[in-house]
């Protein structure tokens, strides 16, 4: 059995990123158009695939997804970030994987390939100091409501680590769930 599909980048060997909720993520705007993407992301060494992936939810904007790698990576040819754009508004989501995916930071907390409960931990914790309310989800999950994020799991050997969808409903949407993809929701 193949178990490097499960090998996870340690924080040395991942770029970074800052992120600004619903601003950007990295070299990336929220609302900017694919050719700007492509042209960000391909100043800091990455590649791009582009699909399009018909009409949004709304039957009447296209979609397209902008798939980035690593240019030189020997690491599985994962995609390390999958950015998600509606016609006539741009930019919406940003998916990055937990595996291979830059290290995303927002008020000095690592969200990307984390384990869940040491996320869960920092965050509550960063929500009891500051007097941010937070949320637990179905899964367990804790959601500070200001970092405008969504996060789910990727397998990584025995263990689990996180993945992080951000996005800006950009007054199209009115939760993550009808702004992103269903792709997104089954991201492993």
């Amino acid at each position: 059995m193949n178990t490097d599909l499960w090998v996870v980048l340690a924080d040395s060997e991942r770029r970074r990123w800052e992120y600004f909720p619903r601003q950007s993520i990295g070299p990336l705007r929220f609302g900017m158009e694919r050719q700007e993407a492509i042209t960000a992301m391909g100043e800091h060494g990455f590649t791009a695939t582009q699909e399009d992936l018909g009409l949004w939810c709304d039957g009447k904007r296209a979609q397209w997804r902008l798939e980035f790698r690593r240019a030189a990576s020997h690491y599985l040819d994962r995609a390390v970030a999958k950015c998600y754009f509606v016609e006539g508004v741009g930019l919406s989501c940003v998916l990055v994987d937990g595996l291979c995916g830059p290290q995303v930071t927002h008020e000095g907390i690592r969200l990307v390939g984390r384990v869940p409960s040491e996320l869960n931990q920092e965050m509550e914790a960063y929500a009891l100091e500051t007097g941010e309310g937070f949320r637990i989800n179905g899964e367990g999950d804790v959601y500070c409501d200001s970092f405008v994020m969504e996060r789910g799991t990727q397998r990584a050997g025995d263990s689990v680590v996180t993945w992080a969808l951000f996005y800006d409903l950009r007054g199209i949407a009115g939760t993550s769930w009808d702004m992103a993809p269903t792709e997104v929701w089954h991201h492993s």
